[in-house]
């Protein structure tokens, strides 16, 4: 079910400028991580930032496991405009942490927040847009996760050491620009108002996404999004450390997060245009495979600045749209009344791969190994990813004789 095209995009607007939030989020501590480690700010060592990583993003993972399918059973807009207002309050006081303790229970506290823009953002835009859009309305809405990682990346340069500035903005824009603008002119999903009419019998719960009918598909997509969000998150957090143990210079290693994030932009386009004409699983397959090896050669010292630079915008690009493609098939092949249900606990799965990451790669870097251990895992971690994609089973649209996940839910 769609809406008039103005009131559409509108909805778009508000639900790239949430996913905008988390990318602009999670390159802030990527970022800020090196300078905590060179100042020693609040007594930080390795293994303190490998915590706060850790621990922030299990808030993210409970946020997107407790709040996600609370959308199919009270709405859209409010999930969404409390998870932001969440975020930005806590993201905003987070350099007032008087020791790392506080720091990190404040990062967890706005992850609880931040876990559930994504997964409600994603499904509203899957119910903007027409059917055979599903691709491209989460890969859209995705570039708004990496040009906040770029606008990070960025801000990141010009405040050089003065890493609060980082925090403060993000809060800031959370709560005097995409609050208002959501409680002025997000609307209630027309898809889901239309589910809420459906009889009580007919609605689909948790444990039916594990049900025999669907239990490949929700455990494909799940193993998925945990290898995708592992990249993801593992890359943006640690990629400029990782960069520094090979011996590049803290400017350039953080100079290639932007690169990194500038990829993933394109492939969101890119990727979104190519799955809506070709299939969603194919390209999917495609993407994943191309990312291991990306990774696999970045393992190798690179003088080269142009093909250094090269490669990580290709990384960018095939990696991080390898992940929201799962997205836009979970979109694709759930009906309405189970959709933010099913966005929600692909996503929380997902997040448990995103607390591995960082997890994993700073213990690398604790170690000493970082280089080239690190992206020798990432490559791994990539191929596992492919695997996943290679046990769903095709949608309707792609495969007119095979039966569809969605159909195990209407018959």
């Amino acid at each position: 079910m769609t809406t008039s095209p103005k009131r559409a995009a509108g909805t778009a607007v508000l639900c790239w400028l949430t996913v905008l939030l988390e990318g602009y989020d999670l390159v802030a501590l990527g970022a800020t991580i090196p300078t905590l480690l060179k100042t020693h700010h609040l007594g930080f060592t390795a293994a303190d930032a490998t915590a706060v990583a850790t621990v922030s993003l299990v808030g993210v993972a409970v946020g997107a496991a407790g709040l996600g399918p609370l959308t199919d059973r009270f709405g859209r807009r409010g999930m969404l405009i409390g998870s932001v207002l969440l975020f930005s309050v806590f993201t905003l006081v987070t350099p007032l942490a008087p020791n790392v303790a506080v720091f990190g229970g404040l990062r967890f506290l706005a992850g609880l927040g931040l876990g559930a823009c994504m997964p409600v953002a994603l499904t509203v835009m899957s119910e903007n847009l027409p059917e055979r859009r599903r691709a491209s309305a989460s890969t859209f809405t995705m570039t708004g996760y990496h040009v906040g990682a770029v606008l990070t990346s960025v801000l990141a340069l010009a405040v050089a050491g003065d890493w609060h500035w980082l925090f403060y903005g993000g809060g800031v824009a959370g709560l005097l620009l995409v609050v208002p603008l959501m409680w002025w002119k997000l609307p209630e999903s027309a898809a889901y108002l239309a589910a809420k009419q459906q009889p009580e019998t007919e609605r689909i719960g948790m444990r039916d996404l594990l049900g025999p009918r669907v239990r490949r598909t929700t455990l494909a997509v799940w193993g998925g999004s945990f290898m995708g969000l592992l990249l993801v998150y593992g890359l943006n957090t640690w990629l400029p450390q990782l960069m520094r143990s090979a011996g590049y210079p803290i400017s350039r290693s953080i100079a290639l997060l932007l690169v990194l994030n500038v990829g993933a932009v394109i492939g969101l386009v890119v990727a979104g245009i190519v799955a809506d004409k070709y299939g969603i699983r194919r390209v999917a397959r495609i993407w994943f495979a191309a990312g291991a090896v990306l990774l696999a050669v970045l393992s190798l010292r690179i003088e080269s600045s142009l093909l250094l630079n090269a490669l990580v915008l290709l990384t960018g690009v095939f990696v991080f749209s390898a992940q929201v493609l799962i997205y836009g098939y979970v979109a694709h092949v759930f009906p309405a009344r189970t959709r933010g249900t099913a966005l929600g606990l692909a996503s929380a799965v997902g997040r448990l791969g995103s607390i591995t990451g960082p997890f994993v790669t700073g213990a690398l870097v604790t170690a000493g190994i970082a280089h080239p251990w690190g992206f020798w895992f990432f490559a791994g971690v990539a191929a596992l990813g492919l695997g996943a994609m290679l046990l769903l089973a095709p949608p309707a649209s792609e495969d007119r004789g095979a039966r569809s996940p969605s159909a195990a839910f209407t018959g």
